[in-house]
């Protein structure tokens, strides 16, 4: 039941953010928009960290565990970021964001190619409900 809440306040948080964001990209360009989002996450990580006596563990990290989020971080937080406020700045939200939530599928994808994570029926079933998803979006 706890992991049901997580994830529904979790869709409330990551469904209701798009209307901010294209909101505030009407005055400013997506690298913009991303820098002053950035930001205001590493001020109120860092204070959280300090606040919950959790600020040393950050610095303990391991090199290879800080290149693997660096990585991830700049790859999705921002690479897919431009592109993902690009097209939200150029596109009707209700349209970007069902393609965009669309990871999953490459998720799925990648997790076979490079994890060795195993094909089941299940997941051909919801891999093909993305792709019909995606199309129902487009028209």
């Amino acid at each position: 039941m706890k992991i049901l809440l997580l994830l529904l306040f979790t869709a409330i948080l990551w469904g209701s953010t798009p209307i901010l964001e294209k909101m505030g990209l009407t005055k400013v360009q997506p690298l913009t928009a991303i820098t002053i989002r950035s930001t205001a996450v590493v001020v109120v990580l860092f204070l959280f960290l300090a606040f919950t006596g959790k600020l040393k563990e950050a610095f303990a990290v391991d090199l290879k565990t800080i290149i693997i989020f660096s990585v991830s971080g700049i790859l999705a937080g921002l690479v897919g970021m431009i592109t993902y406020f690009a097209a939200l700045k150029a596109g009707a939200t209700s349209e970007i964001v069902p393609i965009a939530a669309t990871y999953p599928l490459i998720t799925a994808i990648l997790s076979v190619l490079i994890l060795g994570e195993q094909i089941t029926p299940y997941r051909i079933i919801g891999t093909l409900l993305i792709v019909v998803g995606i199309w129902f979006v487009r028209i």
